[in-house]
Parts: structure tokens; C-alpha cells; sequence
């Protein structure tokens, strides 16, 4: 664990000496040649990534759930009140969120949920593995990535100086076998990054009068970063800007792929080359079984359970074949589940000591198993969940802002960040504008098929019964 605090507590001065050092790695040519380069760099990791995703139905799931957890966009949410009900713990493979020592090789290991890009399936069973996601409006996801960068470091302010909050967490999390917000992608550099700046901050204001003035809530200078300083800083623009591109490609800065800060410095350098590696990444959802949307979370998560958590049940023989009660229908709003602005804070559930801090979480512990499980009880049991996560979280936000209370973050406050602002973020987020486009797509898609199969469930669910197959249910569904 001491090596992963040290790597968690990098900050922005490792992090822009890794840039530095994967430019200076880069050949040194001249502009037309440099362009000709990267072309044939970035044209070749694509030609080496295309191809090998079509194997088989993309509908079935294989021995291996692997869920892409792109920051901000309500994995967490899936993770505690979905597959932790789906799957035993023995079933979740150690550590995934901790790429030093995550060993996908355990043999009951079944379920991966992870920061890490995709560029992991290098090391799992590609044959036997399905894909998973959920994708989020650009814009809000970086709202969204800031918001959380300063919930967590604003935690650290309890502490008199920086170098105390970082002395704390070292010994904290040298005694600790939890795995820490500070050991994680890319919080291990996002964290550090606005924590060091916070302490900068009021140390700069002590001896003055604080001022009230602000803009808005995302440009309180003399307390927090402004976000239009956020996103133009280097730090943004080689972790956060098109983050969902790079990572379903695997080109992130945590990549497993040796070769990936090359492509990722190319494709800034020439944003033509953009639409190769955008190709890649709507090529990877094509093929994923599941795509789902945080702004639409109510059918987003029916989608899901109708057609992961069906599957899972299955193979664990543990699905009751009555499914009537949870057929989709537009008519049932099913009010006790969380709007998107609501259910975006709930996805780090995580102290800055550990995931295992929070009552809220320890309660939706493993509950697979039960015998009898429907979708429709499966639902139940999310909304339970997930409004339990929702209150905790919730209350952890507020104490932690508390430290930094003129960033009162919320989405009305967003609504007064100027139109420049949010123009300048979609422009930097290109790829991840287009991809999400291509997502929602998938997703009408997914749903359209789904209550399509659900329509010939009622006549053909007597025929299942009869013969006692959840195969044949499930070729329904």
C-alpha cells in the first residue's frame, strides 16, 4: 500500500514531468515530417486495435464482466446497487480499482470494475469477456470532474498546512488495506492537483480580508481554482479533455499500452487525426453489450438490469422466469428514482482514507444469492439502495464544501458560467461530443430492441415456464 500512496500523492508536479517526459520522447522532426509521422503512428495503433472486437454474439454475456467506469458518470451507483447484489464477493476480482496489484488471473474471478481503460482487456480473457459502459454529456462530466476534484481535496483542509494533510494521509493509508480515492485513476493525480492549490489559496488569504465578490460559484478566486483556469491548466488537457474517447480506446495516461502517450500527443497535435481514434472508440460501443447514459439514469438502469443483470442471474441459477411485473412501460415514471443532477454525487462513496468508511455502502454488501430473484425485486432493490447512497453522499458534500462555501456547487449555479466557458468545453471535448452522440444512439437502439423482445414475452413466457429453460426465456429477452 506504501507504494500506492506514494504514486496517489504525485500531484501536478509527477504528473507534468510525465508529460514532459512523453514529449521528449516523441522523435524530433520537422513540422510536415512530424505530421506524416503521427499519422502513420496513429494509423497504425488503429489498423493493430480493429478487428479483433467481433466475436460472437455482443448480446450474450461471457464468463467475464468487464464495466469501463468512466469517471463522473454514475458508476459507482451500478457498482454498489447492481453488481454487488448480482455478484458475490468471491466473484469480484481482487483490487480491480487498484491497477499495482490487480490479478485478474483469480479463478472464481467473474466481475471487473474499473478505472483503468481498455486498453486492461490485454490482460484478461478477450474471448470470454463482455464490455460494458455508461457514457455522460461532455459538458457536464467535466462540471462534474471539477465539482468532485475539490469535494475530495477540500476534505484535506481540516489540517493546518499542506504538509501536515500529507504526512496524515501517508501514515493513514500505510496502515490501511482499503484502497483510497488518492490510489485510483485519475483522483491519484486530479486530487493532489487541487488540494495543493486549495492550501495555496488560503495560505495567500490569511493575512488579508476575504472577499466576497464572485463571479459565479465556479470562479471564486481567492478560494478554489475558477474552472476556466481548470480546464485550460495542462493537467485538464492531458487527463480530462475527450477522457471517455481515450479511455475506451485506451490511450489514457494510465494505459497499459506502452505506445499510448504517442497517439494521445499526435492526435492534440493534429486534431485531424482525431475522427482515427474516434472510429476506434464507436467501433469498441458497437461491440460492448451494454451502453448506458447518465442524463437518461431511470431507463438507463431498467436497460440494465433487463439485459446484464438477466444474464447474471441465469448462469447463477438464481432468476425466477416471472418477469411481468417489470415489463418496460414510458407510463410508469417510477418517481423514487434519482434525477441525473442528484445521482452524479453519488458515485464516490469514498473517504479520502478508504472505500470501506461509509455505512451507506457497507449495508448493499453482497445479497446475491437469495434464490428467487426477479428484475422487478432487482429494481427494488436499486432504488433502496441507491437512495440511501444518495443521502450519504449527499451529506458528505455539503460538509466538505463547507471549507470552501462560496463554491456552492449545483446545477443551477451552472447555468450562470458564461456561454464562452461552456463553448470553450465543448470545443476541447470534440471526440467526446461526437462519441456521445454515437451513444445515445446505441442506447435508442437498446431500448427499441428490448421492448421489441418484451413484446413477445407475454405469449411465449408459458411456453419457457413449461419446458423450464431460462435459455429459451432468455432468447426473448
Amino acid at each position: 500500500m506504501a507504494r500506492a500512496a506514494r504514486l496517489g500523492l504525485l500531484g501536478a508536479r509527477a504528473l507534468a514531468l510525465l508529460v514532459v517526459a512523453s514529449v521528449a520522447l516523441l522523435p524530433l522532426v520537422s513540422s510536415d515530417d512530424g505530421y506524416r509521422h503521427c499519422e502513420r503512428v496513429v494509423r497504425g495503433w488503429a489498423d493493430s486495435s480493429t478487428g479483433r472486437e467481433k466475436d460472437g454474439d455482443k448480446l450474450s454475456l461471457k464468463d467475464l464482466l468487464f464495466f469501463l467506469h468512466i469517471p463522473r458518470t454514475g458508476g459507482r451507483t451500478y457498482f454498489h446497487c447492481f453488481l454487488k447484489k448480482l455478484y458475490t464477493n468471491a466473484q469480484e476480482c481482487p483490487r480491480s480499482y487498484d491497477k499495482l496489484r490487480f490479478d485478474p488471473s483469480h479463478p472464481d474471478c467473474k466481475l471487473v470494475v474499473t478505472h483503468d481503460d481498455y486498453s486492461l482487456t490485454s490482460k484478461l480473457p478477450r474471448e470470454r469477456t463482455s464490455v460494458v459502459t455508461i457514457l455522460r454529456n461532455p459538458v457536464d462530466r467535466v462540471f462534474s470532474t471539477y465539482e468532485f476534484s475539490v469535494e475530495v481535496a477540500a476534505r484535506f483542509l481540516v489540517h493546518p498546512n499542506l504538509t501536515s494533510a500529507k504526512l496524515m494521509t501517508t501514515r493513514v493509508l500505510t496502515k490501511s488495506r482499503a484502497v483510497s480515492t488518492l490510489d485510483i485513476w485519475p483522483w491519484k493525480y486530479l486530487v493532489p492537483w487541487m488540494r495543493e492549490d486549495l492550501f495555496a489559496r488560503r495560505d495567500a488569504r490569511v493575512d488579508k480580508e476575504h472577499s466576497s465578490k464572485k463571479i459565479n460559484a465556479y470562479d471564486v478566486e481567492d478560494m478554489v481554482m475558477p474552472l476556466h483556469e481548470y480546464i485550460n491548466d495542462p493537467v485538464a488537457h492531458e487527463i480530462i479533455h475527450n477522457g471517455a474517447t481515450f479511455q475506451i480506446t485506451g490511450l489514457t495516461n494510465n494505459s497499459y499500452f506502452d505506445g499510448a502517450h504517442e497517439v494521445r500527443h499526435c492526435v492534440r497535435q493534429h486534431p485531424d487525426l482525431g475522427h482515427i481514434v474516434l472510429d476506434v472508440a464507436k467501433n469498441r460501443l458497437d461491440q460492448m453489450l451494454y451502453v448506458g447514459l447518465t442524463e437518461d439514469h431511470e431507463e438507463s438502469a431498467r436497460l440494465f438490469a433487463h439485459m446484464v443483470g438477466v444474464q447474471v442471474l441465469s448462469q447463477s441459477g438464481t432468476l425466477n422466469l416471472d418477469l411481468k411485473e417489470d415489463l418496460l412501460s414510458e407510463n410508469d415514471p417510477h418517481p423514487s428514482m434519482v434525477e441525473p443532477e442528484e445521482e452524479e454525487i453519488n458515485e464516490h462513496l469514498n473517504s479520502t482514507h478508504g472505500w470501506q468508511n461509509n455505512e451507506a455502502l457497507n449495508s448493499t454488501s453482497d445479497e446475491q444469492g437469495n434464490g428467487n430473484m426477479t428484475v422487478g425485486k432487482l429494481m427494488e432493490a436499486y432504488e433502496t439502495c441507491i437512495a440511501r447512497l444518495r443521502k450519504s453522499q449527499s451529506n458528505r458534500r455539503k460538509i466538505s464544501l463547507k471549507k470552501v462555501a462560496e463554491a456552492n456547487f449545483s446545477k443551477e449555479a451552472r447555468k450562470l458560467v458564461p456561454e464562452a466557458i461552456l463553448k470553450q468545453i465543448i470545443s476541447l471535448n470534440s471526440l467526446d461530443m461526437e462519441l456521445y452522440d454515437h451513444a445515445k444512439k446505441i442506447f435508442t437502439q437498446e431500448h427499441l430492441m428490448l421492448k421489441a423482445q418484451q413484446s413477445v414475452v407475454g405469449p411465449h413466457r408459458q411456453l419457457a415456464e413449461q419446458k423450464g429453460t431460462v435459455e429459451e426465456l432468455l432468447l426473448l429477452l
